[in-house]
């Protein structure tokens, strides 16, 4: 795992405004960012490994945990919301048997809540990956797992 760090860590310079787009290559190349990894990144900039995580922790776009294969995202900006937002968490939660920011023990599904998907004239909406699902009912949420998960 060190070796595939230091190979994304080479393509960048070393310097601290650098620091978010290693965190992100460095997170798509493993997934997440294990404890190795920010100690790796923090070493390479010639930071406090506690100013990493602080960078980090403070954008939700960062993970460290492993993530699921597939990644879903269900909407709950205002659209979203007014339009069933919740209770297409709340019927993803139930199919998965994982809370919103949890992983399936299979390790099949992330599932998260998000502020916009910018897809409001077809709320509710959930992504899955790259798949965009548009007017979902709770009633329908099965399908769309099973579309992922065959």
């Amino acid at each position: 795992m060190e070796e595939r760090i230091r190979t994304v860590l080479a393509s960048f310079e070393g310097k601290r405004n650098d620091l978010i787009p290693m965190l992100q290559a460095v997170q798509d190349e493993l997934g997440h960012l294990s404890d190795t990894a920010m100690k790796e990144i923090a070493s390479y900039v010639g930071m406090p490994e506690s100013k990493v995580y602080g960078v980090a922790t403070f954008y939700s776009q960062f993970y460290f945990e492993p993530r699921g294969e597939h990644e879903i995202k269900v909407c709950l900006g205002t659209a979203c919301h007014v339009t069933g937002g919740l209770q297409i968490v709340d019927a993803m939660e139930r199919e998965l048997g994982v809370k919103c920011g949890g992983t399936t023990c299979d390790q099949k599904f992330s599932l998260e809540r998000v502020n916009c998907v910018g897809a409001c004239a077809i709320a509710p909406v959930v992504m899955v990956d790259d798949d965009v699902y548009g007017r979902l009912e709770a009633k329908t949420v099965k399908e769309v797992l099973e579309k992922h998960a065959p």
